[in-house]
């Protein structure tokens, strides 16, 4: 029995030593204030690019957010863009200014909107026969939310579209609320 009891411990050992350890590993591989030595380049490919780039570039002292994408969209189109800026100041700045852009996104069907444009849909009149879009009014209602927000934009009477610019932001953010 003594003996049982004592196998049972070495393995209770020997698994907490295991999980401890792949935590470890995980942390490292999902942490982003690893050290440099940690990043695997080819993981991280761009990162290690943008942080190349910073060190030629001495107006980006305090860091540089990199927002880069390349894609078709669901019709066949292509879509490339790739925008940066410097992080000098921006955690002292007022961020409520971004508020109504990440509240034009934060309802359902504002979403379902934008990814029914994305995917070939563009008048009002296809828009509406989307029952989960709801009724020609609230339609017209997230329509405005998402122009004024500058997420979409009338690409003629009664069409719209997404904004080549706003294509990979709006990927990135989904992205990066999935995870």
């Amino acid at each position: 029995m003594e003996s049982d009891l004592e196998d049972l411990r070495l393995r209770l050992t020997e698994l907490t030593e295991r999980i401890e350890r792949l935590e470890s590993e995980r942390e490292v591989k999902e942490s982003p204030l690893v050290a440099d030595s940690v990043l695997d380049e080819e993981q991280f490919w761009a990162l290690h690019g943008l942080r190349a780039r910073r060190e030629n570039h001495p107006n980006t002292v305090g860091g540089a957010v990199l927002i880069v994408g390349s894609l078709n969209l669901p019709d066949g189109a292509p879509v490339a863009w790739q925008q940066n800026a410097g992080t000098d100041g921006l955690f002292e700045t007022d961020w409520s200014d971004f508020a109504g852009s990440f509240s034009a996104l934060g309802h359902p069907g504002r979403l379902e909107l934008i990814r029914q444009i994305l995917s070939g849909v563009h008048t009002t009149a296809e828009l509406s026969e989307i029952a989960s879009l709801g009724t020609t009014g609230k339609l017209h209602h997230h329509l405005r939310q998402l122009v004024a927000a500058g997420w979409v934009r009338q690409s003629g009477r009664g069409s719209y579209e997404v904004p080549a610019a706003r294509v990979v932001p709006l990927l990135a953010c989904l992205t990066g609320a999935g995870h």
